[in-house]
């Protein structure tokens, strides 16, 4: 192992931080929109998706027609009453009934083919989000740099909402072109007059709509979005850590934390809903006045006998059809201002996770990074490590390589850096300057203090993170024997047994698992933070012995003097940036080298 000292800079301006706006009802939220949408619409499932629209386009047409001949017939049937003519009358309710024998299951395909049409949108749109956030690590880049807030949110409700949505929206503004046009001619033919009030009217409802309650609504309805999550996170974390708080009696500090959490929800729905009274009394008022419009602008015609009953009727049929069409913002408008709120929290997302499918460079990383680079061994140059967001220095200028069968043992105070350096050799972290050469990223295998046990069965624990092993049952309970956990699959039911592991299983036994997916994946190079603090002197010696046998090259972080016998060279941090590296053989007769 080698050490060599180079000076390398650091960084003294922090990465600008930007202000995301929320945008309104606009063309910047129809890009968003767009950017979201668009490659589900040009992707490998396009055919679909494209079919499917088509058939709910021609199950929206049927629809809209039926509506129409539904419509003459009321009037029909009004004319028919007023004229005390029965066979008109039993004539149009004959007509009626046959129209809806046609019309009740179309009406019931086309709400059955929207949701699925939906439901598979969701699974694509997911499936996506999901590659892009556990490829490459972005879900844990995303934790520890805190760049956007509950990105598991965003993936499980936000991506429902959005094609669920986007679907009930697209939809609706085709449904609301075609009642535009089938009942435009209904009412064109009845009354010019009518026709001009009825564009007025909606041009006017549309545009206080818009300006009055626009950015508003969008506005709370993100940030109760996020208060939402953020509650809910609070709520899982108590669940997820219930025995340390329970140890803690922490019940009250937790309930604190959650009345801070709740309180700020609660305010943000309170600004909501008395903004959203204001849009409903607005709406009302929009929707209540077309009962009156048409009677007082046909009043004439009908008294003065010019026009019959049932064309008033009719009329009014069209016109309440028509205003719907044209005031289809006015009427979703609060539902339409969550999904903007929501479609922007995904763009977002998207920018962070996807950012080669969207075409653009993650943003906000203008600081030098740490490189990676392909290697035969571990050969750290000029390595400066800083954490995420700050910059404070834990590491400058560390340089050494590690050559196949070292064993390298970092020790040094608490809060000096010392799982921080060995996040940035495992890749996870970049935040700094300096190159690291290393072999296959496959071939690494990391151990932290409190290993990570999945819900599934012990084998799974086993053989963790693969899915599947060559070895055989006989040689999965002998490496248990290994790890001295001779009598545990017999204790839990065998190798396919399900328990709840970090419940079942002791810290010390935890920790010997781990070791055990150690030698059923026989890595080249093994990264333990402080993975034996649990164990007795024994069982710890045996452990690291097996490693060392096995000719893996060994990254440790321990606090205990007698786990030095089992390394090479020890790396003691000092803080602020300084170090100093020296052989174990030598710890106590040589003078280390010091930076």
């Amino acid at each position: 192992m080698k050490m060599t000292a180079n000076p390398s800079a650091i960084p003294d301006e922090p990465a600008p931080s930007r202000r995301r706006r929320v945008p309104p009802l606009s063309l910047a939220a129809w890009r968003q929109f767009i950017s979201v949408a668009k490659p589900y619409w040009l992707g490998d499932e396009k055919r679909s998706a494209w079919g499917l629209l088509l058939l709910l386009i021609v199950l929206m047409l049927a629809e809209t027609e039926l509506a129409v001949m539904l419509n003459n017939q009321s009037g029909e049937m009004t004319s028919a009453l007023a004229g005390r003519d029965g066979d008109r009358f039993w004539q149009s309710v004959r007509a009626c009934l046959l129209i809806l024998v046609f019309a009740v299951p179309i009406y019931a395909f086309y709400y059955y083919m929207r949701d699925m049409f939906a439901n598979q949108w969701r699974r694509w749109l997911t499936g996506r989000f999901l590659d892009g956030y556990l490829q490459g690590r972005k879900y844990y880049e995303l934790t520890s740099e805190g760049e956007i807030d509950n990105p598991d949110q965003r993936i499980s409700e936000d991506v429902n909402t959005f094609t669920g949505r986007s679907i009930h929206f697209l939809l609706i503004f085709l449904g609301s072109i075609m009642q535009l046009v089938a009942f435009s001619a209904v009412l064109w033919s009845i009354s010019h007059l009518l026709v001009g009030v009825l564009a007025v009217y909606a041009l006017t409802g549309t545009v206080v709509a818009l300006y009055v309650f626009g950015t508003p609504l969008i506005r709370l309805n993100f940030s109760q979005l996020r208060r939402e999550a953020d509650f809910r996170f609070g709520l899982m974390r108590l669940r997820e850590n219930a025995e340390s708080i329970a140890f803690y009696r922490g019940e009250a500090q937790e309930r604190a934390y959650l009345d801070g959490k709740f309180d700020k929800l609660f305010h943000n729905f309170s600004r909501l809903i008395k903004k959203q009274r204001t849009l409903n009394l607005f709406q009302r008022t929009f929707s209540q006045l077309t009962l009156v419009l048409p009677g007082v602008i046909l009043a004439e015609g009908v008294l003065s006998g010019q026009l019959e009953v049932g064309r008033a009727i009719q009329a009014a049929g069209a016109f309440t059809a028509v205003l719907g069409a044209v005031g289809v913002i006015v009427d979703n408008f609060e539902s339409l201002s969550r999904f903007v709120a929501g479609t922007e929290r995904l763009q977002t997302l998207s920018k962070l996770v996807l950012p080669v499918a969207e075409g653009e460079a993650v943003s906000g990383k203008t600081r030098p990074r740490i490189r990676m680079r392909p290697g035969k061994q571990i050969a750290v140059d000029a390595l400066t490590v800083c954490p995420p967001q700050s910059e404070r220095v834990l590491v400058k200028d560390l340089s050494f390589v590690l050559a196949p069968g070292d064993a390298l043992l970092i020790t040094g105070d608490s809060g000096c850096g010392k799982s921080s350096l060995l996040r940035a050799i495992a890749g996870l972290w970049d935040t700094g300057s300096g190159l690291i050469h290393h072999p296959p990223l496959k071939e690494f295998f990391f151990l932290p203090q409190q290993p990570y046990l999945q819900q599934g069965t012990l084998r799974s624990q086993l053989i963790y993170p693969s899915v599947q092993t060559r070895l055989s049952d006989e040689q999965l309970l002998e490496i248990l024997v290994q790890v001295h956990l001779p009598q545990l699959a017999e204790r839990v039911g065998g190798l396919d047994a399900v328990q709840d592991w970090e419940k079942l299983l002791s810290m010390g036994e935890q920790q010997r698992l781990a070791f055990g997916r150690v030698l059923v994946h026989e890595p080249s190079i093994v990264i333990l933070d402080e993975a034996t603090s649990a164990l007795d002197s024994g069982n710890e010696a045996s452990l690291y012995k097996s490693l060392r046998e096995s000719g893996a090259t060994l990254i440790s972080i321990a606090h205990r003097a007698a786990v030095m016998h089992h390394h090479t060279h020890v790396l003691h941090l000092k803080g602020d940036g300084g170090w100093e590296l020296r052989e174990v053989a030598h710890a106590l007769s040589t003078s280390p080298g010091t930076r």
